[in-house]
């Protein structure tokens, strides 16, 4: 894998942490799950560039990002993006998201749609049942539990994620992306982000009716779905019904399903069909 350029960025009011891949194309902005960072796009970056500029953003609250006390919404993340564009001197970007940075893709392409040349939603951006989401919830119980413990080593902390079960194999990019998250304490090691902060975005995320949004979205839209769901056959982010109604309601909008593949692996390892994808997609 190639390694990524990290620089800092201005969002509205913070400081965003940036990891930059160089290409000549298409500048793509990536935008991560609730309690992922920069890293999980290490390896579709590497296969994205350098045909494409690749960029993917620490949310605020993750990562190297700043940590305010509060301000943990999709209506914030949206604010930081404008203002990272800005910062960066880009007109247009595409935007890629994964799971909650599906949702934030959704709502700033239909809210600021100068900005956006074209949407990658991998694995969310849908509107789910309460009883769905319940289950999605049930499925990032162990990423959620290793957040506001305190670990005597990165070994420690990497023994308990090594046994999550929705990892379908431990790589390499699985332990250079925990290692970026996580901060020396005297005491041992610990995750950077704070739980309170997820909770907020957990509740701020639950008031939002993302399926409003759709048919505000005017660029043309590639859904990349996940066909195993997460721990279970049946706490997928994007269910059959779900996805058919996005690519109803959304204008110029189509998905791929990508067989074989979780919420997690679909991000996290290699994956030619995927990569084909995208690149097909932004190639048109």
């Amino acid at each position: 894998m190639t390694e990524p350029t990290m620089t800092r960025s201005a969002g509205h009011g913070v400081k965003i942490q940036l990891a930059q891949w160089d290409g000549k194309g298409k500048p793509i902005l990536c935008i991560h799950g609730i309690t992922a960072n920069c890293r999980c796009w290490d390896v579709m970056a590497s296969g994205l560039s350098p045909v494409h500029r690749v960029m993917a953003m620490d949310l605020r609250g993750r990562g190297l990002s700043d940590s305010p006390d509060s301000g943990y919404s999709i209506a914030h993340h949206c604010d930081d993006i404008l203002a990272l564009l800005d910062d960066l001197h880009l007109e247009k970007a595409v935007i890629m998201g994964h799971s909650l940075g599906a949702f934030i893709s959704v709502v700033f392409g239909a809210e600021h749609p100068e900005r956006v040349d074209r949407i990658i939603l991998v694995d969310g951006g849908g509107k789910l049942s309460d009883i769905q989401m319940a289950k999605v919830f049930a499925g990032i119980k162990p990423s959620l539990d290793r957040l506001g413990r305190v670990f005597p080593s990165f070994e420690a902390y990497l023994d308990l994620m090594k046994t999550a079960p929705f990892f379908k194999s431990w790589t390499p990019a699985l332990e250079t992306y925990y290692r970026y998250e996580i901060e020396e304490l005297d005491s041992g090691v610990r995750s950077r982000i704070d739980p309170a902060h997820i909770q907020e975005e957990r509740e701020n995320l639950g008031r939002v009716d993302v399926s409003q949004f759709y048919e505000k979205i005017s660029c043309p839209v590639l859904i990349l779905r996940a066909t195993e769901g997460m721990v279970a056959e049946d706490d997928l982010l994007l269910p059959q019904d779900v996805v058919e109604t996005m690519v109803r309601k959304i204008r110029h909008a189509r998905y791929v399903d990508i067989p074989g593949t979780n919420h997690y692996s679909i991000v996290f390892d290699q994956n030619g069909m995927r990569d084909r994808s995208i690149l097909e997609f932004l190639a048109r």
